[in-house]
């Protein structure tokens, strides 16, 4: 059998790439520490893309509010300044949001936790007292523990043994965790500096994109590439813009109910449940069981009382509001935004509940398009093999 050149040629590259694939997985651990070090390096870039994402939603729009007249579209000086200023713009109301919530979440942390450490001032004696009641009263207790043989000084020995490691353990960890925090600190500096200029210069970068990727992949795919990134676009900021409204509701509605309940706490537990609510579905949790602490240092009763509340706003969001509302923005059935929150946490945590949604979204609505164009298809050959019979 005689071979072609073209033939050779993708025998030759199939060899190859046996080859690489071989030496991949017989050194997978060095690959995998190449890996990792190359996700540290870029991993700045690519949380400063996901910065300017979120931003471009408010920053879109405001600059489509502002400056989408006709007559300011016209004049030059506007196209200059529209973009500039409304990414000021959306850095100065994300800025105010955190400033404001941190002004209504952290008084009042702080004067729980003194009532919380004044409410341990009382308890502490109480509890001393019983339990010296019970140990002079019981007279098996008394006996048990002069069974016991406890060596005091070696037990002084291990506590101070203890301390002394534990020292050191602290001192390390205090190093470690100021090393992560300067770094991470430095990561999100660099990452947002990059969103800035992904924002100002995105159209720019669109176009170059676009040059690179028919330069390099035929028409066909590229067409299709861009598609699919358009339509990964829609669905991530319909649901990020879903999930911020979902959230403001959620916690307008613990508001209101708990100041008709007269509720403790109902601003700072409306504005944590809002927050929570940001991650899908079971965010609310976090937010319910922070509101249960605060309120139980008040009132047990109530506490209790408003964990019922919880459990019944969380059912009427969880099954009307949620799948709705964020559902409805990415065009996805119920049972299925249920089910990407499910096993994106499952997966990936929180992140996973957060970008599985609209992933999810995608591959639905490709998958119910290639479904509808193969019914097409077949429904065409039905009817021709009618025709010819």
């Amino acid at each position: 059998m005689k071979l072609d050149k073209e033939t050779m040629r993708k025998l030759k590259e199939l060899i190859v790439f046996t080859i690489v694939i071989l030496i991949a997985l017989w050194n997978y651990r060095l690959l995998f520490s190449w890996i990792s070090f190359a996700f540290g390096i870029i991993f700045p870039f690519i949380l400063g893309g996901g910065i300017a994402f979120i931003l471009n939603i408010p920053m879109s729009f405001l600059e489509e509010k502002i400056f989408g007249n006709r007559h300011l579209k016209e004049k030059k000086i506007a196209k200059r300044i529209a973009r500039p200023i409304s990414l000021v713009l959306t850095i100065a109301i994300v800025i105010g949001v955190v400033v404001l919530v941190m002004f209504v979440v952290i008084p009042e942390l702080t004067s729980t936790f003194l009532s919380l450490g004044r409410t341990i001032q009382t308890f502490v004696p109480d509890a001393q007292r019983f339990l010296e009641d019970m140990f002079t009263d019981n007279s098996e207790v008394r006996a048990w523990l002069d069974n016991l043989n406890l060596d005091v000084g070696q037990l002084m020995d291990q506590a101070m043994g203890f301390f002394q490691n534990g020292a050191g353990n602290v001192l390390n960890s205090t190093m470690s965790a100021i090393g992560s925090i300067v770094s991470g600190v430095t990561t999100f500096v660099i990452a947002f500096v990059f969103a800035c200029y992904v924002l100002l210069q995105k159209e720019k970068l669109r176009i170059q994109v676009r040059k690179v990727t028919y330069a390099f992949v035929s028409e066909n795919r590229a067409e299709w590439f861009f598609e699919v990134c358009s339509l990964a676009s829609k669905a991530f900021s319909s649901f990020f813009t879903g999930q911020c409204v979902e959230a403001l509701i959620l916690g307008s509605m613990f508001f209101v109910v708990m100041t008709i309940m007269n509720m403790p706490y109902a601003l700072l537990v409306g504005v944590l449940i809002a927050f929570t609510a940001l991650i899908p579905i079971f965010g609310a949790f976090i937010g319910c069981f922070v509101g249960a602490f605060l309120i139980l240092m008040v009132d047990p009763l109530q506490a209790l009382v408003f964990v019922i509340v919880f459990l019944v706003l969380q059912q009427i969001e969880g099954n009307l509001i949620y799948p709705k509302v964020v559902g409805s923005s990415v065009g996805l059935p119920s049972i299925w935004v249920l089910a990407a929150v499910t096993i994106g946490g499952s997966l990936m945590g929180v992140v996973g509940m957060l970008i599985f949604i609209p992933i999810v979204s995608v591959v639905y609505t490709l998958f119910r398009a290639s479904v509808y164009k193969h019914l097409k298809q077949k429904h065409r050959k039905l009817e021709n093999g009618q025709r010819e019979d």
